[in-house]
């Protein structure tokens, strides 16, 4: 996770991420309120045995969205450090060599892939905001938008031995919805997924087989509850190997009585309250957190 220096309202992004809105609010406010939700999740997510490594975002350049580093960088069982293209000219300085540094002095990398060569021909593939990406099956649910292109997104999965699974979803207005992990949230086994969302019946179909086919129970979401970042949840395991859930505040007020039930049978649910940085960046808890799937490195004793 990275704790913002500039948190703010970014034009660049707000070009196709309907899910923002600009606050009357000032900047030095924004940034005070940003912070405050991001050190509560940090401390809700610790006080629950779930490790989390806190980078200090850079001060310079700045950087409205550093507090979302699923979208440049991902890691993989197998070792792999991946850094993708981003849609959004001032989102790039957000890649940082020195957080790779840190990555690799803590883990075991069997390789780095740079994909940022896209950016120059305007093709872009947002990390695991583009991706929901299942590990274990070694598959890839993609909704195609201007920050998921289906070229980059091929040529990912086939470098990786991954299946890619594409299908378009939009929001309730018809415009494509920016993010796949707004529309859906992949646990172990099971998956939240916004059905209204995907119009073409045979893409729809070929998702839900899919998931079926590898064991995970569908539990559906409506548009509105998607647009309430239902959709943007993330499974974790802590210290004793105990299932958490993570989603916003937001999202679980938006979920019946019915849903969450479902969801407990999985995972403990643990509701963090980020309205500011869901209103102002249009993404929430989920896009708040990169991964680590990889190897720790044995550490010599004295």
């Amino acid at each position: 996770m990275v704790r913002p220096a500039a948190f703010g309202f970014n034009e660049e992004t707000a070009a196709n991420n309907y899910f923002q809105s600009n606050p009357a609010i000032q900047k030095d406010k924004l940034q005070q309120k940003a912070l405050a939700e991001f050190d509560n999740m940090v401390n809700v997510l610790q006080s629950h045995e779930i490790d989390v490594w806190v980078i200090e975002d850079t001060v310079e350049p700045p950087k409205p969205d550093a507090i979302f580093p699923n979208n440049w960088l991902s890691t993989s069982p197998a070792g792999i450090i991946a850094v993708f293209p981003m849609y959004a000219r001032n989102r790039r300085a957000e890649k940082r060599d020195d957080i790779l540094q840190k990555l690799s002095e803590e883990f075991i990398i069997r390789d780095v892939q740079d994909w940022s060569e896209y950016e120059v021909e305007g093709r872009f593939l947002e990390g695991t905001g583009s991706m929901v990406i299942d590990h274990e099956h070694k598959m890839i649910y993609a909704s195609v938008s201007e920050r998921t292109n289906l070229s980059v997104l091929e040529k990912f999965a086939a470098t990786n031995s991954y299946q890619a699974i594409v299908f378009l979803a939009t929001d309730k207005n018809g415009q494509p919805v920016y993010h796949t992990n707004v529309v859906m949230a992949l646990g172990e086994s099971f998956c939240v997924l916004c059905e209204e969302a995907i119009e073409e019946e045979w893409e729809l179909i070929a998702v839900r087989q899919l998931l079926e086919s590898t064991g995970h129970a569908i539990i559906a979401i409506s548009r509105d509850q998607m647009h309430r970042f239902a959709g943007n949840m993330l499974e974790l395991k802590n210290r004793k190997e105990e299932k958490f859930l993570v989603l916003s505040q937001t999202a679980y007020d938006s979920l019946r009585k019915e849903q969450i039930e479902m969801l407990e049978a999985y995972a403990r649910l643990l509701p963090i309250a980020v309205p500011v940085i869901e209103e102002v960046e249009g993404g929430s808890v989920r896009c708040m957190m990169a991964e680590i799937f990889l190897e720790k490195r044995s550490r010599a004793s004295p």
